[in-house]
């Protein structure tokens, strides 16, 4: 067993770099003359725009340009794509409006972006923004979801009906009426999954440079992937090849997402660079960022589940409002629907689902992916509904969820979904989960709490992940002349800690020191394709790669071993990154055959050399599943709620490196608490002004909010990949909203509270208790 051996808790190896100060993230880069951009947001949710004036700008002093949507429009440049189509129900295409990079005709939302000026430094920039004169005729506008298809709501686009961006259906209607109509029991609920605003802790960067003797860009971003940047900037932005663009990604702090997407100012970095011919930079504030960046969730959602007498779940039935925004993000219509509604039916043994998904078009920031894209949702609907079935029929919550889970006897299962999962034992990792926690013990520590004045509440969710993206990865492996093996792939690291499971996965196939393994990234010229990260989808994609790579690396080192060690490449064998001739102690390290080979073949040598890129199929997804369970503990008098234990128990496939897993689940689990309790978006109804722009206004989750996070691993090995590894980087988000809100309910329930949405801030709490008592 090595120190990067497969399974064990190597510590981050990209760590030491970012702890010393050593990252290169897109701000900290600024190249020769660089011109600073600042971009002009509208203050209005809904505005037609009559006129800009930009004279009094530009006189300013450091001031090179400023540039309006009638700048770009008369340049040929196009509008920000949305890359999904739908169909609704009746067969005719969802309503896909425009979405210019500066606004033309109007705004749809408070930070519509309506000019870019470009200075010498930020400040000039940003003094000139102030001198651009807008002339706006204001509009009445609407920011809330539950209200935005009423009859004589405002309206966002022309286009769209009663702000109807898309009405779509999945599932087995007739099948769920048969089965609704026989139940002998119906459950319905209508749970809210709130807004987020991301808020990586790392804000968008952009920095530009054009060559015109080659017609061609440099864009430095921070993104989870710069291939889909790439294609989207020359085939929808800027009508070229997109080998035109070089897309390069330093260091980034975190994505959750958000950072997969072509955002405006990427779009204007490149145009004012090419118009100025200087590299030009624009990076974001926080405050921009709430106004800005894609938000996440914000669906409101009934959800109905029939069982029979006994208790068996026969049949779920969905109607979600999704919030699409004033615009259409890059995929933001494939996220409630395709992506969400793949993973209802969860480990239960539901015989039919079926889903309707209504995106809607509201006056705010548009809504995309956000760390677990639409299952963290669909999760959220089916805990709290299997908790509010067994409340109303009379049954223990874990004995409801137990009898109705999927056995591991029928593995490979196909849900009603139509997902097909290759492996799963629910029932232990159940079983296990509650063990660790003492569940039949909880009563003794509720009793506790209410000596001192308290309600203590314990939930419990069982999540199912359904991993996704690219159906293929690309890895590449060189030999360097310093003696290292630089490892090429197509993710990209937000922060999860890719480089040291590569590592991780080289060193097991290579045999190589793991102190001689560098994993590149990042760079679209050096790396021609690559699927990006997200979807919980790096290691097993990213992970298949390297092994097919390294197994074409071993195969020519076997054929060159053979030419060097003059033996018939049948008696060659490779062990601990050594080949030799089967037998005999004849033979020769992996590093050292590879630097052999290259200098032969640079004095024009025929001969085989180890360097190899492969293209691997990601034929099947996987399915990472787990049971979270909380403890809370509430103040009635004052509605402060404290989370005073937190236990996971995952089923992950088998765990390259568990400590990194562990930091994964930790990362997510505070993300989820953080919406459960914390994270309120809100908008004024009147002016569609953010209300909560800044963290002073926008509760983000703190260590001090949080216990001790106990993660615990049970393995079930994933049968659709060799590694057995099943995705891992989103699924402590998954679990953990459904589970503290369910505690939340366990504490109150006493009190006849039976439901209460997100966030379950103090104030809510408050008033549900106050309500309860008054009642």
């Amino acid at each position: 067993m090595t120190k990067f051996g497969i399974a064990q808790p190597v510590r981050r190896v990209e760590d030491p770099r970012l702890l010393k100060g050593n990252g290169a993230y897109t701000d900290d880069i600024t190249l020769p003359g660089t011109a600073h951009g600042v971009v002009l947001r509208s203050p209005h949710a809904a505005a037609k725009l009559l006129s800009i004036e930009t004279a009094a700008a530009k006189a300013v002093p450091g001031v090179l340009a400023v540039y309006t949507g009638a700048d770009l429009k008369a340049d040929g440049i196009g509008d920000l794509p949305c890359a999904v189509t739908l169909k609704n129900r009746d067969g005719s295409d969802q309503f896909s409006p425009p979405r210019p990079t500066l606004a033309v005709d109007a705004v749809h939302h408070v930070g519509t972006p309506v000019a870019f000026i470009v200075a010498e430094t930020t400040q000039a920039a940003r003094d000139a923004a102030e001198a651009v004169m807008v002339e706006y005729d204001i509009l009445p506008s609407i920011t809330d979801l539950a209200t935005a298809m009423d009859p004589g709501a405002p309206q966002v686009w022309a286009g769209a009906p009663r702000n109807v961006c898309f009405d779509w259906e999945v599932g087995q209607k007739d099948k769920v009426e048969e089965l609704f109509a026989k139940a002998a029991h119906v459950t319905r609920l209508t749970v809210v999954n709130n807004r987020i605003v991301v808020s990586s802790i790392e804000a968008r960067a952009a920095q530009a440079e054009y060559d015109s003797a080659t017609g061609r860009w440099t864009l430095r971003t921070n993104t989870q992937g710069g291939w889909g940047i790439k294609e989207m900037m020359g085939n929808n932005i800027f009508n070229v090849p997109p080998d035109r663009f070089r897309v390069i990604t330093p260091d980034v702090g975190g994505g959750f997402g958000m950072k997969l997407f072509l955002y405006a100012e990427q779009v204007l970095a490149c145009y004012a660079a090419r118009k100025l011919g200087r590299p030009v930079k624009w990076t974001s504030e926080r405050s921009e960022a709430f106004l800005s960046d894609s938000a996440g969730r914000d669906n409101i959602t009934l959800g109905e589940i029939a069982l029979d007498k006994d208790g068996k779940l026969l049949a779920l039935r969905t109607r979600n409002v999704a919030n699409m925004g004033g615009y259409l993000s890059n995929f933001a219509p494939y996220i409630p629907t395709m992506a969400g509604t793949g993973v209802l039916a969860s480990v239960y043994g539901f015989q039919a689902v079926y889903a309707n998904v209504i995106g809607v078009f509201t006056n705010t920031v548009p809504v995309d992916a956000y760390r677990g894209a639409g299952r963290p949702e669909s999760n959220y609907l089916v805990e709290r509904l299997i908790d509010a079935a067994a409340r109303e029929i009379g049954m223990d919550r874990v004995e409801l969820r137990r009898r109705n889970m999927v056995t591991p006897d029928a593995m490979p299962y196909t849900s009603p979904m139509g997902k097909k999962y290759d492996s799963g034992d629910f029932r232990i990792v159940l079983d296990a989960a509650l063990k660790k926690v003492d569940w039949a013990g909880f009563e003794a520590r509720r009793a506790a709490a209410a000596k001192r004045g308290r309600r203590r509440g314990i939930g419990l969710a069982y999540y199912l992940e359904a991993t996704g993206g690219a159906p293929t990865e690309r890895a590449e492996i060189r030999f360097a002349e310093d003696g290292f093996v630089d490892v090429y792939v197509g993710t990209q690291s937000t922060g999860q800690g890719h480089e040291t499971a590569y590592v991780q996965l080289t060193v097991d196939q290579l045999g190589v020191p793991g102190e001689k393994v560098r994993v590149k990234q990042g760079d679209t010229d050096s790396i021609p394709v690559g699927g990006g990260t997200g979807g919980a989808r790096s290691l097993y994609s990213e992970g298949q790669a390297i092994l097919v790579t390294a197994g074409t690396v071993i195969e020519k080192g076997r054929k060159a071993a053979s030419e060097t060690l003059e033996a018939a490449p049948a008696d060659i064998v490779f062990e601990a990154g050594r080949f030799s001739i089967a037998g005999t102690d004849r033979g020769v390290d992996i590093i050292a055959l590879a630097a052999a080979q290259r200098a032969r073949a640079a004095k024009g040598e025929d001969v085989t050399t180890l360097d190899a890129a492969e293209i691997a199929n990601i034929d099947a997804h996987t399915f990472p599943n787990g049971c979270h369970i909380a403890e809370v503990e509430i103040d009635p008098e004052t509605g402060t709620l404290e989370l005073v234990r937190y236990s996971v128990t995952d089923d992950v496939g088998k765990a390259v490196n568990p400590m990194i897993v562990r930091g994964q689940v930790h990362g997510g689990v505070a993300q989820g608490f953080g919406q459960a309790v914390l994270e309120r978006t809100a908008y004024d109804p009147e002016s569609g002004q953010l209300l909560s722009g800044s963290f002073m206004d926008y509760t983000m989750p703190r260590a001090d909010d949080l216990p001790s996070i106990d993660v615990d691993f049970i393995e079930v090995p994933c049968r659709s990949n060799p590694l057995g590894v099943k995705g891992a980087g989103e699924a402590g988000a998954v679990g953990s909203p459904p589970a503290v809100v369910n505690a939340i309910v366990d504490a109150l329930s006493p009190l006849g509270i039976t439901h209460v949405d997100m966030p379950a801030t103090p104030e809510r709490l408050w008033q549900a208790v106050a309500t309860a008592r008054a009642a």
